[in-house]
């Protein structure tokens, strides 16, 4: 059975404001997003008809918004709202969310202070980001020839679609490999995140994560912070050079479509997932399914 495409399935997209037919759901070829990449989204998990961190990836979005001299004509609350009647009307219990603002066609050029601002929600079924048995054996990842972008050169605190083209390319590329996904350095050869995830390493016992300085400060990144802290297991959060990954025991990524993901290759660097990693796969899935209670963050 083919998996159909995304522009051509059954349901409804919350679209300005309403729920339009899932196909009806269409924008101009001159919307200044297409073109300009004006655009700032989130990507959201419902998990047992609750949608996790909900506020949090409502928040961002505004905030992206503003970063990229957006301003979204509705409050984070009404697009919660928006997100759960979307779920309801495609009768989603377990599944994805997107939620995305963008410019519109009423001006084409890179200056566009008067276009439209435009908002849709979907949500569809979706399956973990990698597959079962390779998450349970530890994923590989490339090493990208790409680098994450400093942040005097791009609005690096934005979820802004423009910055994943160079994920884009630097997954395709991981894959025509074999690989799973690909690990970015930062402007400066440090390592930063993967495609779509951040990413953490273990060392006699403690956690070691890049400082994201250039890169989002994932939700799920923070969360996984608050377990490990929970668990007493020391969370250090610093600059990381390439050749350190050598001395690292395990690794895994963290986002909300990679949940909590080991790695056992990043490049030449080899990784066998633990027990840290084992625990935290698995607090966060309770976590997530309601089956455990948000820990208190510091």
């Amino acid at each position: 059975m083919t998996t159909p495409t995304f522009d051509n399935r059954d349901g409804f997209i919350w679209f300005n404001g309403e729920l339009k037919p899932w196909r009806d759901s269409t924008l101009h070829v001159l919307s200044h997003a297409l073109h300009y990449a004006s655009a700032v989204f989130e990507g959201e998990r419902a998990y047992n008809g609750k949608v996790f961190k909900l506020a949090e990836h409502g928040e961002r979005l505004i905030k992206s918004g503003k970063i990229l001299d957006m301003t979204i004509p509705y409050s984070s609350t009404e697009l919660d709202a928006a997100v759960m009647e979307t779920l309801k009307a495609n009768n989603i219990v377990d599944g994805y969310v997107r939620r995305i603002a963008w410019r519109g066609s009423e001006m084409m050029g890179v200056a566009a202070q008067t276009t439209k601002i435009n908002v849709a929600i979907a949500t569809w079924q979706w399956p973990s980001y990698f597959k079962p048995e390779e998450r349970l054996k530890g994923i590989r990842l490339d090493l990208s020839k790409w680098a994450r972008p400093a942040p005097n050169t791009a609005p690096i605190n934005a979820k802004a679609a423009g910055l994943y083209m160079i994920c884009t390319l630097s997954k395709h590329e991981a894959e025509r490999k074999g690989y799973a996904d690909a690990m970015l350095l930062d402007y400066r050869g440090h390592v930063a995140e993967a495609t779509g995830a951040n990413v953490f390493f273990v060392k006699e016992g403690k956690l070691h994560t890049p400082t994201p300085d250039c890169f989002l400060n994932g939700i799920t990144r923070r969360t996984v912070i608050d377990l490990a802290k929970a668990h007493g297991i020391d969370v250090i959060e610093r600059t990381i050079l390439p050749e350190e990954m050598a001395e690292f025991e395990e690794c895994f990524l963290t986002g909300t479509a990679a949940e909590v993901t080991p790695v056992s290759e990043i490049g030449q660097y080899k990784f066998t997932p633990g027990q840290i990693s084992k625990t935290l796969m698995e607090d966060y899935m309770a976590l997530v399914t309601g089956q455990k209670e948000a820990v208190a963050a510091e």
